[in-house]
């Protein structure tokens, strides 16, 4: 849990004015700005992510310059003329230098520009950054910075409401080859005209901080702004990463488009989702089998996966790579819970794919290992972060955590490794989530993970006045253990490589900064304390001067001198009243 990480330096110059610096690049400020130094891990990845995915792009690109090259140079020599030399080494790309064979980005909610700054400055091969915002004064901070910063070939300043530049941008020649969406709360308005002004492969950043909506806490409002149902359940910010992957997968589709996930993060506050999304009709009837309904038991909340489609080898068509499309026949679970007996709620649907790109994510590591981002502020947690992600089971959505499973059945806790030994000496996999500390993320069924505190029972038995007929834990407790689980032997592989290396995987809350902020008010011209501030303990503050009103009335004395004052006295209130 320590973090070691360099914090953003704010070096006040003079009361009006201010200059933030994180890394090399430096904001200047005059008054309240919307600036976040928790939000700095979540710029520092987004910079690294973009690195790597250039590097992939323009090795795609040149793949594909090779091979129309070969072609010619194939055609030529058919012909018998002189073949024109195929050259195989990319060119090489530095950071702070415009390329016209660059990435083009979009920050369509910029603020200060920071984040735009930051790109220009580390990310290598940048053909241009569009730093667009809705505020004038956000602007005219923009334009400010980028000359203090010395920016000025790499990022255009744009003055505009973010979806109707996104919409104008649709023409193959103003499509963006990176979007980055880092709005106040739900990014959904914007995901439509994302989709539309993004070049085919094209990189999507989305960021969401309304995670009371997506973790459960509004079901009706997430079925609004996210199209799913979350449920209040221990993995509830796994869930937020894959209702917000389902919501962009379905904009896409409408027109003709797919994604792929590289890399979804849960981190602090926020959920962080990169993505490439591609053109393809096809594919966009993969869809249906990557998204799933999810039944939660009210009871033991044991939980189970539908999918919405199936898919399966087309036995009467000559390609085996044919597929055949099929809706599946439910419910995969029964009125009452096979294990405890109470109903189910059903939520979702929900993203039931894989939700990272290993093979990405591995590049991404080393990245940041070994090159020039190894000085970045937040390069310790963002390794273990990484190397989490990278021994999550990718075929296992959700999870499950000991304390709750123990807490159903009024059991001592199992330790952690304990109860993943016992799973792994089971013959089932196991793994931890990077959304949660104590997660449990395993390909075992909910009936061996029960039958495994059925033994843990016997050795730390409950207390027989808990035994309710009806709850849960008499239900599951007066089945008997099919099997002996081994917990005192240490499996191999029960404890992760991340976890012995003591690597950052888990950030502390810290208190200062901590949480999305408020809305940037002060950019639209209203000089006035946050909403939050102004209610913060109002109606004790209300409270307490009724009471020194009450206190200052009572000691200050009243004296009559003489009859006239005693009647104008007595008159007094008859008179306010009638005012």
């Amino acid at each position: 849990m320590e973090v070691d990480e360099e914090k953003p330096q704010i070096i006040a110059e003079n009361p009006n004015e201010s200059v933030i610096r994180e890394r090399n690049a430096e904001i200047v400020s005059g008054g309240n700005v919307f600036y976040n130094p928790v939000q700095e891990f979540n710029r520092d990845l987004s910079i690294a992510v973009l690195n790597v995915y250039f590097r992939r792009l323009a090795k795609e690109r040149s793949e594909k310059v090779l091979k129309k090259q070969r072609k010619k140079v194939k055609e030529e020599e058919q012909e018998q003329e002189k073949p024109t030399p195929v050259s195989e080494n990319p060119p090489t790309y530095e950071a702070g230098t415009r390329y016209e064979d660059g990435l083009r980005i979009l920050e369509a909610l910029a603020a200060t520009g920071l984040r735009s700054i930051r790109y220009a400055q580390e990310i290598a091969g940048v053909r241009q950054i569009v730093a667009n915002d809705l505020s004038r004064q956000a602007v005219e901070s923009i334009n400010t910075n980028i000359r203090h910063n010395k920016v000025e070939e790499l990022i255009e300043p744009s003055h505009s409401d973010a979806m109707t530049l996104m919409y104008l941008s649709t023409h193959p020649e103003k499509r963006f080859d990176a979007v980055d969406l880092d709005p106040y709360g739900c990014p959904n308005r914007f995901l439509d005209g994302a989709m539309q002004c993004l070049v085919d492969g094209g990189l999507l950043l989305v960021t969401a901080t309304d995670m009371a909506v997506l973790a459960g806490n509004a079901p009706e409002a997430c079925y609004v702004k996210y199209g799913s149902v979350p449920l209040r359940m221990k993995c509830c910010h796994e869930m937020a990463l894959r209702i917000l992957l389902h919501c962009i997968e379905s904009h896409a589709n409408r027109h003709g488009k797919y994604i792929e996930p590289l890399l979804s993060i849960s981190a602090d506050f926020y959920v962080r989702i990169f993505v490439r999304v591609y053109a393809g009709q096809a594919q966009c009837k993969l869809s249906m089998s990557k998204q799933s309904w999810i039944y939660q038991c009210t009871g033991c909340e044991t939980f189970t996966l539908q999918p919405l489609g199936t898919i399966k080898p087309n036995p009467t068509a000559g390609n085996p790579q044919q597929l055949k499309y099929g809706i599946p026949t439910g419910p995969t679970v029964n009125s009452q819970c096979e294990h405890c007996g109470h109903k189910h709620h059903l939520g979702g649907p929900i993203w039931s794919a894989p939700i990272h790109n290993p093979e990405f994510v591995q590049d991404l590591l080393k990245t940041v290992q070994e090159s020039s981002l190894q000085s970045l502020g937040t390069q310790r947690r963002i390794v273990g972060v990484l190397s989490m992600v990278q021994e999550e089971l990718q075929d296992v959505p959700l999870y499950y955590t000991p304390d709750k499973l123990c807490c159903v059945l009024k059991l001592e806790i199992v330790p952690m490794l304990k109860f993943r030994s016992a799973i792994l000496h089971a013959g089932y996999r196991v793994s931890y989530s990077h959304a949660s500390k104590n997660s449990l993320k395993t390909d075992a069924p909910p009936a061996v993970l029960w039958d495994i505190l059925r033994s843990w029972s016997k050795r730390h038995p409950v207390n027989p006045d808990r035994m309710i007929a009806g709850t849960p834990l008499e239900a599951i407790l007066s089945k008997q253990s099919t099997a002996d689980y081994e917990f005192d032997e240490l499996h191999p592989e029960a404890n992760p490589k991340s976890r012995k290396s003591a690597l950052s995987r888990f950030q502390e809350n810290p208190t200062p900064h901590w949480g999305p902020g408020t809305r940037a008010t002060i950019m639209i011209g209203e000089n006035k304390l946050p909403k939050s501030y102004r209610n913060q303990n109002k109606k004790q503050r209300h409270k307490a001067s009724q009471q020194q009103a009450e206190e200052d009335q009572n000691d200050t004395p009243q004296t009559v001198t003489d009859d006239d004052d005693a009647e104008h006295m007595a008159k007094q209130p008859k008179l306010e009243a009638t005012a």
